[in-house]
């Protein structure tokens, strides 16, 4: 089984306990967490095999945190450890009812924002590997980082790797340009690295944000969605770019903090088609109903880690299984504290069965 990579910043997790605001806190919860190290979890979780690339100080902390990630079975190998750069951090408000989550990130200057490109082995990274996975969130830190995101995409496609990317505009980043606006810099940013993707994952803000494309009038704030509208945002993002042959758009329907509906749209290029999941007895979209969030945090991320995981299994890579298994995934995620997703594979599938009781499995 060869390889997922994937390649970003991991950070210190600063939580509030239960859902205390942050004015309130003197103890934090401490883990360590970041988009694409979320995505690598998942997929070893899952019984699969994930690398994860990064650049981390030499110190306690960041030893700590690569125990975090070691413990789940992601391979390391190919971590920097460097002299200069710090280990950014991020602290998180938990949202209750209609009062929204909150993030304060704390990352200018760590050490993944500050290494350049040709500091990465980069053919030794991809020998073993089938598949690259990126985020929007990394090259938001910094143009060297934009410039080590793009690299790393180009130099995956030359390994014969697939490439994934999940758009994830963060509006409290992308400040490294101040010619452009925060959408100005990330569009001409992730469209720079567009051409040598494969698979775009995304939802409904993002695919506006990032690329320009909205669907219709649909408001994410509204707690309903139009999910007749999605299949030609995907279409758009294709026509754009032709060398995507698969795009993945979550979708949420955010009723409150504590209580989200969650599904997604799996579009396939070659066959101009979008699956909808969950599906219900008539096949028609019907999303999970999460009403008593523990920890939305890494949703997003455990839906990319459960769709790559099941594109790169040969049983679970048909188009309306992948986003089956990829929407099951997340859901679950939405149970589990911490940005990771402890769920396992049978798991997963029992979801997808049919089976949402929470009753005591004995």
């Amino acid at each position: 089984m060869k390889k997922v990579v994937t390649f970003g910043e991991i950070m210190g997790r600063m939580a509030s306990p239960a859902n205390l605001r942050l004015r309130q806190t003197r103890n934090f919860e401490i883990t360590y967490a970041g988009a694409e190290a979320s995505v690598a979890a998942s997929i070893c979780n899952f019984g699969g095999k994930a690398r994860y690339v990064t650049a981390l100080p030499k110190h306690s902390l960041a030893e700590a945190t690569m125990d975090s990630i070691r413990a789940v079975g992601i391979d390391t190998d190919f971590i920097l450890r460097t002299d200069e750069g710090r280990l950014g951090l991020y602290f998180l408000e938990t949202g209750a009812n209609q009062r929204p989550s909150n993030v304060i990130y704390d990352r200018a200057d760590s050490a993944v924002s500050i290494t350049p490109a040709s500091a990465y082995d980069w053919d030794a990274i991809f020998e073993d590997a089938q598949w690259l996975h990126l985020s929007g969130i990394t090259p938001a830190l910094s143009k060297t980082a934009a410039e080590a995101t793009l690299v790393a995409a180009k130099k995956a496609k030359e390994a014969g790797a697939s490439v994934s990317i999940d758009l994830n505009f963060r509006g409290k980043l992308w400040k490294w340009d101040a010619n452009y606006t925060t959408k100005d810099l990330a569009q001409k940013t992730m469209r720079s690295i567009l051409p040598f993707i494969d698979v775009v994952v995304g939802n409904e803000e993002d695919c506006h944000d990032v690329l320009g494309i909205q669907a219709g009038d649909t408001d994410v704030h509204s707690g309903a969605l139009d999910t007749s509208r999605y299949p030609d945002v995907a279409r758009k993002v294709v026509q754009q770019f032709p060398n995507v042959s698969k795009v993945a758009i979550t979708l949420r329907e955010s009723l409150s903090a504590s209580h989200n509906n969650w599904g997604a749209m799996l579009f396939d290029a070659a066959t101009d088609s979008p699956s909808f999941a969950p599906l219900d007895s008539n096949g028609n979209y019907n999303p999970y109903q999460i009403k008593n969030i523990v920890d939305r945090v890494g949703g997003g991320d455990s839906f990319a880690g459960g769709l790559i995981f099941a594109l790169t299994t040969p049983e679970l890579n048909e188009t309306q299984t992948a986003v089956n298994y990829a929407v099951a995934a997340s859901c679950l995620k939405h149970s589990i504290k911490g940005d990771f997703n402890y769920s396992t594979r049978a798991e997963v599938e029992r979801l997808m069965g049919g089976n949402a009781s929470g009753r005591v499995v004995r």
